[in-house]
């Protein structure tokens, strides 16, 4: 039966309807996290809110938290232990079925306020990627190397980083505005930019910022995005990290 309702669903995918009305979804949400006591209150049915949170070690957590707040009294504090081989070290919460498409501009933003000054090479802070049945499909995402913000590839293509000699160290121990402004484009017509505290330290052209399609129930699938995590979206490998995120929005750009 549900070969047959996979066929069924193809076919109408591939039968020169739209594929923007079957997979639609939002293309706005904001969040101060004032509204919340308690962290399952995030979450409500058929993804109103927040859809799910990542722990991936039991010793991870996230919370409500009223004692850091930028906008606000209120933010969602994230702890995780450090990655190792075993796998990432996960402390997010996720947004999807959420609808990007190919042509249009995306804008991801979040105030962060990460604790202490240790080493966290390859500390990542947002995703924007596809959901699929199992995971996720290939986007991107925003990581911290050698204390400075730089966007990586889930697929193949080069990073983007800021540019040689002009570098601007991500603050500790302070609130940081992150907005990042994806054109998407399957081929090399997109764009990049992100803004740190209003400075604009990735400026790139030209660029590839969706996968290539293929069938729809594999990774890299419509030509869109669909999910958005942040948080502390994967540790790095050095050493544990607890950090604080307040005033999220994902929206598309009009």
């Amino acid at each position: 039966m549900r070969r047959y309702a996979g066929l069924v669903l193809l076919l109408f995918v591939f039968s020169g309807c739209k594929k923007e009305k079957w997979f639609e979804g939002p293309d706005d949400f904001h969040d101060s996290f004032e509204s919340y006591v308690a962290l399952d209150e995030l979450f409500l049915p058929k993804d109103q809110l927040w859809s799910l949170k990542q722990l991936t070690r039991s010793q991870n957590g996230i919370s409500v938290d009223t004692t850091k707040g930028h906008g606000g009294r209120s933010s969602i504090q994230c702890v995780a232990q450090k990655s190792d081989d075993e796998g990432a070290s996960k402390s997010s919460i996720v947004k999807h079925n959420m609808a990007f498409w190919d042509g249009e501009t995306v804008v991801m933003r979040a105030w962060y306020f990460i604790e202490g000054t240790q080493s966290l090479q390859w500390l990542f802070l947002m995703d924007l990627e596809e959901q699929v049945a199992v995971g996720a499909g290939p986007g991107m995402r925003l990581a911290l190397v050698n204390d400075q913000l730089r966007m990586e590839y889930k697929f193949n293509e080069k990073d983007i980083v800021q540019k040689v000699g002009e570098e601007i160290n991500f603050p500790r121990n302070a609130w940081v505005e992150v907005v990042w402004e994806v054109k998407l484009s399957q081929k090399h017509e997109g764009s990049v930019r992100l803004w740190q505290n209003g400075q604009l330290v990735i400026s790139a052209d030209q660029k590839r910022t969706l996968p290539k399609d293929i069938l729809y129930f594999q990774q890299g699938t419509k030509g869109m995005y669909s999910s958005c995590e942040v948080g502390i979206t994967a540790n790095s490998k050095e050493n544990d990290v607890r950090l604080w995120v307040d005033d999220v929005g994902f929206e598309r750009k009009k």
